[in-house]
């Protein structure tokens, strides 16, 4: 029992220490109606082999992204991620490094930190970005925090087109505070009412883009229409990737910026683990949640790096923090920042300009389909195509035959009428032309 180092003689000198007979006695205050009577029906104890056996098993049953043609999307998007990244991000003093609390022997780490930080600032068009968060949504809720924080407002308007996940964080991190969320219905043409919900007790307006149904707006009039109420605009990002194709929310009038960073250098690992983004204005910083690391210099006048604010409240008193949230996404942080530092500015344009060559040309071998609808008039590499029947069941269909048609929007918004026949449908460089005529083919015949 190798795993099992304990003898009973270790046990039994251990229940004397703490003053009772048996293991059975220290569940005594368990309600004997919520005891099993007998173990359960699960098998035995096995050896490491056949334990591996069985874990093989089971995993052989999940079919990964990479392993069929897959048009997934809705917040966690499949790209090319280089060899040179794992290669990085796996080196012990990477891999295995914490927090760094002494920047004397952490300046590797707190670099990179900076770098991230810098590259997160220029996506989004912001003046400051923090050393990462756990996720995307996450990030949001923070970002609804500290809106609160900066207005000392109660109202939190949010879009409609944000995507449910999300959302569902934001109202879970704010159910104990005194946030009144206003929450707009989903709109699979557009969100065009969110400059007529604010007034003079709103916080802040989430909105999302390209929102959770592909679409881009210009959010420069809701920006102005929030200033002028005293309110600010928060502007979340599923698919970071776009960032090099599109106007960044900085230069449409955003205060702050919060985004989901997997796309870039992190796979879709089944769900996770994800790399929170988040960004605002120079003059919001002290309201920031998570940390901030700066450049400096030492006593011999030599570039070096430190932990510039650090207000989690694992660093100064709780009440005084501004996020309860103890960690960053370091490692996907690096993976980001590696592969964005391979990419450089010109190569993540280029990038971004081939997802959505590719996301067009699939809306047009879909649009060819009788009974589909492409809902989209803009949109980067995510779109939403109406089906003439239920999108859920096709998508059972085409799954049978390893083709991940997309996400049914009845999935993201359960019993929400009139979103039954939608299909998100995602494209990025990693699918090809004989994959999309396939996918449309297929669907084609799932109509019949």
């Amino acid at each position: 029992m190798r795993y099992l180092p304990l003898t009973p003689t270790d046990r039994k000198a251990m229940l004397a220490a703490i003053g009772v007979r048996s293991v059975d006695e220290l569940f005594r205050d368990v309600p004997k109606t919520a005891r099993l009577a007998s173990p359960l029906a699960l098998p035995d104890h096995q050896g490491e082999i056949e334990v591996e056996r069985e874990m093989a098993a089971l995993a052989a049953r999940n079919v990964p992204a990479g392993a069929a043609i897959s048009f997934l999307g809705a917040g966690a998007y499949r790209h090319h991620v280089p060899a040179a990244v794992d290669a990085i991000i796996q080196r012990g003093e990477f891999l295995t490094s914490y927090t760094p609390y002494q920047p004397e022997i952490s300046q590797g780490t707190l670099q990179y930190l900076f770098e991230f930080q810098t590259q997160v600032a220029l996506l989004t068009g912001m003046e400051v970005a923090n050393a990462s968060m756990y996720d995307g949504a996450t990030a949001c809720a923070e970002a609804v925090l500290m809106a609160r924080r900066v207005t000392r407002r109660p109202k939190v308007v949010i879009s409609g087109n944000l995507h449910p996940h999300w959302r569902d964080t934001v109202a879970t991190m704010t159910r104990f505070t005194d946030a009144a969320l206003d929450i707009a219905p989903p709109m699979p043409t557009g969100s065009k009412d969110l400059a007529a919900r604010v007034d003079s007790d709103t916080a802040c307006v989430v909105v999302q883009n390209p929102d959770a149904f592909g679409r881009l707006s210009d959010l420069s009039p809701l920006a102005e229409r929030c200033h002028a109420a005293g309110a600010l605009l928060v502007v979340a990002v599923t698919e970071v990737v776009s960032l090099g194709a599109i106007r960044p929310p900085g230069e449409m009038g955003a205060d702050i910026v919060v985004a989901e960073g997997q796309s870039i250098g992190n796979g879709l690992n089944f769900g996770g683990p994800y790399l929170g983004l988040f960004a605002t204005r120079e003059k919001y910083v002290r309201q920031m949640p998570g940390r901030l690391c700066g450049e400096t210099v030492d006593a011999d006048g030599k570039r070096g790096f430190v932990l510039t604010l650090s207000t989690r409240e694992q660093h100064i008193r709780r009440e005084k923090a501004t996020s309860n949230i103890c960690t960053n996404s370091g490692l996907c942080a690096l993976a980001f920042t590696v592969h964005a530092t391979l990419l450089g500015s010109e190569g993540l344009a280029r990038l971004a300009r081939l997802n959505h060559y590719k996301a067009v040309k699939l809306a047009e071998y879909l649009a060819g389909v009788p009974g589909i609808r492409v809902l989209n008039d803009t949109f980067f590499n995510e779109f939403t195509v109406e089906l003439p029947k239920a999108a859920a069941p096709v998508v059972e269909k085409l799954a049978a035959r390893c083709i991940f048609a997309g996400v049914p929007a009845s999935r993201l918004w359960p019993g929400v009428k009139g979103l039954e026949n939608l299909l998100l449908v995602a494209v990025t460089e990693t699918s090809h032309k004989n994959q999309m005529m396939t996918f449309a083919g297929a669907l084609s015949e799932a109509l019949r």
